[in-house]
């Protein structure tokens, strides 16, 4: 492992905030900056992660896309332009996944406990974690949209509302980091994690992503539509000008202020559970 850590010295005297806050800031890029490292050196893994978004945009798109099409009878454009945006949001998801396994296999590894005797601020260590991830799910994002353009969707909304349907999805993937830095603390090795993403597919999947949420059974459709990807697609795909069939829901109605609302309350919550659980571990 190789970290570059700056020299302090200890005066005995407390630091000023603003001072606490740089170093914090430094030490972040530090962790940030060794995680984008070892991904580079395994694209093998960025292949794996986009595997299941690309294979859904091959089967739902051209094996199921007739049919599907036909059955929604979508509103100015094909099914594969509703498909899109939730496929975005799916793939924000699965990044749940690759955080959690992450987390759990530098745990495991030491390499946490190397962390800790290094004179940096232990809040680095995950945020480190949750701002690589976000970086990564930039990569990720760019490699979807070109996938997409080539199978026939496009942006029929303004470039500002483009670039804010994505700042939503980059939004909801930071939030489901936090989520896999807390599983990946609690869970104690990389092959339980890999069991619990399979609790990712429901998540993924009982929400708009596919099909609008009205055609589902009635018990439930409130679940899905209070999905917290069902808010980010919802407002993604009006913002990106993408054909959608929205209800009366309250969800349907606010779906961007909710895809706002949904990943900073799912923050308020892991942010905190994540920091005592690391706490725990350095104790």
């Amino acid at each position: 492992m190789t970290v570059l850590t700056h020299p302090r010295e200890d005066t005995g005297e407390a630091e000023p905030w603003f001072t606490r806050l740089a170093w914090g800031a430094t030490d972040t890029w530090v962790v940030t900056r060794r995680h984008l490292l070892h991904l580079a050196r395994k694209p093998d893994e960025v292949a794996g992660t986009l595997m299941i978004p690309v294979l859904a945009v091959l089967l739902f798109g051209f094996v199921f896309g007739e049919a599907m099409g036909a059955a929604l009878t979508l509103p100015d454009g094909d099914y594969r332009e509703f498909l899109m945006p939730g496929l975005f949001a799916l793939t924000m998801a699965f990044g749940i996944g690759n955080t959690t396994i992450a987390v759990v296999s530098d745990t495991q590894r030491g390499v946490v406990d190397r962390f800790r005797s290094l004179p940096m601020s232990s809040s680095a260590v995950l945020a480190g974690r949750g701002l690589a991830d976000v970086m990564m799910a930039v990569v990720d994002l760019a490699i979807l949209v070109g996938m997409g353009i080539l199978v026939g969707w496009q942006v029929r909304g303004d470039p500002l509302s483009a670039l804010a349907a994505l700042g939503l999805l980059l939004l909801l993937r930071l939030a489901f980091s936090w989520i896999g830095i807390y599983l990946g603390l609690l869970l104690a090795s990389p092959e339980a994690a890999m069991k619990y993403f399979s609790l990712v597919f429901p998540l993924a999947m009982v929400a708009d992503t596919f099909v609008p949420t009205d055609m589902m059974p009635s018990w439930l459709a409130p679940l899905a539509e209070w999905n917290p990807l069902s808010a980010t697609v919802i407002a993604t795909r009006e913002l990106f000008g993408n054909p959608s069939i929205t209800g009366d829901s309250f969800v349907a109605q606010n779906a961007l202020l909710l895809a706002v609302v949904w990943p900073l309350v799912l923050m308020a919550v892991f942010v905190p559970l994540a920091a005592r659980r690391f706490r725990r571990l350095s104790g």
